[in-house]
């Protein structure tokens, strides 16, 4: 299943505030609630951005707390709610725990989503890195990955247009049991997988419709993304996956602050031309951040790219 829009390198944006790690988290976002959340995924509606994302953890154990903080918000609370304020852009869970969960439950939650807001949803799914979240639900860390195979597999059988799916597997089976509200896509939403580990990487070619790759540098794309061409191939896949990177952090103009040595910086067409290299990979979609100090010059800066970044990554 294809999505975004074909030809075209699309943009979307990890939203702030509903995670709080200190590896990209801004200092204005600890004191940022539900209105600014509101308020900058109506911008993302407004100026093209192709979703919106929320990523998922259940908690945070106490040694990983300093770093990782423990604002996590749940995934389908916050993208539902977010939802009824927009009208266009794509609701990505980026990632969701799906391993954690039996998937029927996951699919009348996403399902649910889908339903609500008119077929935006983008199921985007992980294995997650979090010992403890999993040992306090009794799920076996060591095989998250198995289980998220099989859970990729379960979800796409639930959120197909059956209204009694059926999947039978080696940890979780169903039959007979009705859900609705159905998704809205058709045949199904799209599943997109997360992580950039060798299993992971299989696993976006094998069973999702999509990747999104984690902590990739630039320079080693080409290689990650021909051998997801490679194993879709060999698993007898015709359609590509659309493909992600997460790009170098953001800002538009010349910045007159201290906004880090990895951060891209300058006139709209000069950080065009730096992203157009993306497109050149293969990568169907960036998942741009943008540095600020305030909710305002966050969304100006999300209107300047895309005024004047956007425009010049197709030429």
């Amino acid at each position: 299943m294809r999505v975004l829009p074909e030809g075209k390198l699309a943009y979307g944006i990890q939203l702030p505030v509903q995670s709080q790690s200190t590896l990209y988290t801004e200092p204005w976002e600890a004191g940022a609630g539900p209105a600014d959340l509101v308020e900058i995924a109506r911008t993302a509606d407004r100026h093209g951005f192709a979703y919106i994302a929320c990523c998922e953890h259940i908690g945070i154990p106490r040694r990983l707390a300093a770093a990782m903080s423990t604002v996590w918000y749940d995934p389908v609370a916050t993208l539902s709610y977010l939802a009824a304020a927009t009208t266009r852009v794509r609701l990505l869970s980026h990632i969701a725990l799906a391993a954690l969960k039996h998937p029927l439950i996951s699919a009348k939650q996403y399902a649910t989503l889908d339903h609500l807001s008119g077929g935006r949803l983008i199921l985007g799914v992980g294995a997650g890195h979090v010992p403890e979240e999993f040992d306090a639900l009794g799920v076996d860390f060591a095989r998250r990955g198995a289980l998220l195979d099989e859970a990729v597999d379960a979800l796409k059988a639930a959120l197909g247009p059956e209204e009694f799916p059926a999947y039978q597997g080696k940890r979780f089976a169903f039959d007979g049991l009705g859900q609705r509200p159905r998704p809205v896509q058709a045949p199904r939403p799209p599943v997109w997988v997360g992580g950039s580990s060798p299993a992971a990487l299989r696993r976006a070619a094998v069973r999702g419709d999509g990747w999104l790759p984690q902590g990739d540098r630039r320079d080693q794309l080409p290689a990650q993304l021909a051998k997801l061409r490679r194993l879709r191939t060999e698993a007898g896949i015709s359609t590509p996956a659309e493909a992600g990177a997460i790009t170098e952090p953001l800002y538009v103009g010349e910045p007159a602050w201290d906004t880090g040595r990895r951060t891209l910086t300058g006139p709209p067409e000069r950080l065009a031309e730096s992203l157009r290299e993306y497109k050149v990979m293969g990568v169907r979609q960036i998942q741009v951040r943008f540095r600020s100090r305030s909710r305002t010059e966050l969304t100006d800066q999300m209107a300047a790219f895309a005024a004047g970044v956007a425009p010049h990554l197709d030429s």
